[in-house]
């Protein structure tokens, strides 16, 4: 199923990580106290500005800010719409 966001400029769009269930001991997270995911795959690339041509591209797992970006839903499932400038690496 094809996403049918299609980001402007500078900005991509980020299917998050699940976040962790369970710590590496096995001690089981509660929903409550799980962090927010920084990690995710890019789903939509805008077609970047002018003269700045966009460095990442669709299905690239980014690393970016713990408070990065707006959060929506789509069909049911949650991304992030963010600006290339927010990603701190490809992994």
């Amino acid at each position: 199923m094809a996403l049918n966001i299609k980001p402007i400029a500078d900005r991509v769009v980020v299917e998050a990580a699940p976040a962790e269930t369970t710590t590496a001991g096995g001690i089981i997270i509660p929903d409550t106290a799980k962090e927010k995911p920084q990690q995710g795959t890019i789903v939509a690339v805008g077609a970047g500005k002018k003269d700045e041509p966009m460095t990442v591209k669709v299905g690239d797992t980014v690393l970016y800010g713990k408070y990065a970006g707006t959060e929506i839903t789509v069909e049911g499932k949650e991304y992030l719409i963010m600006r290339e400038s927010d990603i701190y690496a490809v992994i």
